[in-house]
């Protein structure tokens, strides 16, 4: 735990006085004030995270993290676990849905093997981190050993700071994990003490029939395993995933080096009550990209109190929705950094 400990350590508030420098100089441009809404409040919270009233978010990084779940064996998705490693391949080729955003928003992509079940073919565009070959099966006991939920985090906090290295302005979270919504479904009814089948959907598409059997599973795994809710990594070890370990390792990193996260859907949700259960602190460094289909979302994000910025029916996963709403963001800051005042452009304020 001591390097989890350090980072969590060094995480400081929003910059108060960055925040009141980009609002009195939204203030100041050509619009009336606050005519341009989440937009206007986007750009204040990133001047506090990056501590600069003109913040720059050009660099713009997706972390997408794949891991497999030993509860697929009780038949909780609609596609088999094979499908993991072949998706990384994808992702890898440049064929996937996160391939094709990204290069629409200009975002570099890290793909990141933290536990798919099989040996994958060595790629320089590969990050080979596996803790395991998928998760064991929480139906039947703990997901991973409590060491190995550590070595997750601390393993997600190791690669944000070598991509930190490389020049990362921000960064959104992405994921790849056949059954890595039944450990998400887990979390969040154990964290937020929602009933699990209001945080439980269906998934990669399973019926009706499966949706009921994928409840059941998931209130045995808990019933089973009792994780403890004020303890975040039990849980994790318990009934969560590596991805997910993974993914709230940079959720923590990147407010440690004062980078704003974006997190996509369900996972990454799942990833963030993680982190914000550990750090409380680091959900004032977390935009939410979108509001997922999958239920239990918007249960995750009212827990946090965050607001998500698109609602597009999405429940993809890969970063996708993270992807997107970068642009969003971009796009906030650089209308506070570039459009200009009423002074600047020597147009006539309102009048008193």
């Amino acid at each position: 735990m001591g390097k989890i400990e350090d980072v969590i350590g060094s995480i400081e508030p929003l910059d108060q006085e960055a925040m009141k420098s980009a609002m009195q100089r939204q203030d100041q441009l050509t619009k009336p004030q606050s005519s341009l809404g989440i937009l206007e409040d986007i750009s204040i919270k990133v001047a506090g995270i990056k501590k600069d009233g003109l913040p720059k978010t050009e660099r713009k990084v997706i972390i997408t993290m794949a891991a497999d779940h030993g509860v697929t064996e009780e038949g909780v998705s609609a596609y088999p676990k094979e499908v993991t490693a072949q998706m990384v391949y994808n992702f890898l080729g440049g064929g996937a849905g996160i391939n094709v955003i990204s290069k629409v928003t200009n975002a570099r992509i890290v793909v990141v093997d933290m536990g798919v079940a099989t040996e994958l073919e060595d790629n320089p565009a590969l990050i080979n981190r596996k803790i395991g070959y998928g998760t064991d099966n929480m139906a039947k006991g703990h997901s991973m050993s409590r060491e190995d939920a550590i070595k997750s985090i601390i393993t997600g906090i190791d690669i944000f700071e070598a991509e930190f290295e490389r020049g990362i302005d921000i960064v959104g979270t992405g994921d790849m994990g056949i059954g890595n919504t039944t450990a998400s479904s887990a979390i969040a009814s154990v964290i937020t003490g929602e009933d699990v089948r209001k945080v439980t959907g269906k998934g990669t598409g399973i019926d009706d029939n499966a949706l009921d059997g994928k409840v059941k599973i998931i209130e045995g795994a808990i019933e089973i395993n009792r994780p403890d809710s004020k303890d975040p990594i039990d849980v994790l070890s318990k009934v969560g995933g590596f991805e997910i370990g993974g993914l709230a390792g940079v959720i923590l990193a990147a407010s440690a080096l004062r980078v704003p996260v974006v997190i996509d859907g369900f996972i990454s949700g799942a990833a963030a009550l993680i982190a914000t259960e550990l750090a409380p602190i680091s959900k004032d460094y977390i935009i939410a990209a979108h509001s997922s289909v999958e239920i239990g979302h918007r249960v995750m994000l009212d827990h946090m109190d965050l607001k998500p910025i698109l609602d597009l029916n999405l429940r993809l996963g890969e970063g996708t929705g993270a992807a997107l709403a970068m642009d969003i963001v971009e796009a906030s800051t650089r209308i506070l950094c570039e459009m200009a005042t009423f002074s600047e452009a020597g147009v006539s304020d309102k009048t008193e």
